[in-house]
């Protein structure tokens, strides 16, 4: 299950992605002032966001023909294609499966226990639900009312030497 990727913009990218033997970690349409953006977050079937540069311009060639035959986006605009980075977002259930006890940040579209926005340990996911460890308690997180999520890679500890 993808988090809010616009059916039609899925249709389009998504077979090109898999062609590649990548995945789709998020895709969106942003309208601003006079240019539209469109952009695309690409990751290894392992998930280690190693998605070479090569990859990603041949992907971003292939959707930009798409967008364009499918007049999706109807003029002009600049297509953003990468990997998820270090500090990389969650945009389907797989990739919250794939960060379990690494910390993230998780904003709801709404209030949950007076509050929308949480920090912490993610615990379980399971069955549609993140389950995360807080500095102020658990909190279980449906998916389907998740608007935003990021994982975090653990910091080195302060006693190893760094390179």
């Amino acid at each position: 299950m993808y988090r809010d990727i616009p059916p039609e913009l899925l249709r389009v990218a998504e077979p090109v992605v898999k062609a590649h033997g990548l995945e789709l970690v998020d895709a969106s349409i942003r309208r601003g002032a006079g240019r539209v953006q469109v952009q695309l977050v690409l990751d290894t079937p392992g998930g280690d966001g190693r998605v070479l540069v090569d990859q990603c311009a041949a992907v971003s060639r292939e959707v930009g023909h798409g967008l364009d035959a499918a007049d999706l986006v109807g003029g002009s605009y600049t297509l953003e294609v990468s990997s998820p980075g270090v500090d990389r977002m969650l945009g389907r259930e797989a990739d919250f499966e794939r960060v379990l006890g690494r910390r993230v940040n998780v904003e709801t579209r709404e209030p949950m226990q007076g509050r929308r926005h949480f920090k912490g340990e993610l615990v379980a996911f399971e069955r549609g639900e993140a389950r995360l460890r807080t500095e102020t308690g658990d909190f279980r997180i449906p998916f389907a009312k998740i608007s935003r999520a990021q994982a975090f890679l653990p910091h080195e500890s302060k006693g190893r030497a760094k390179r």
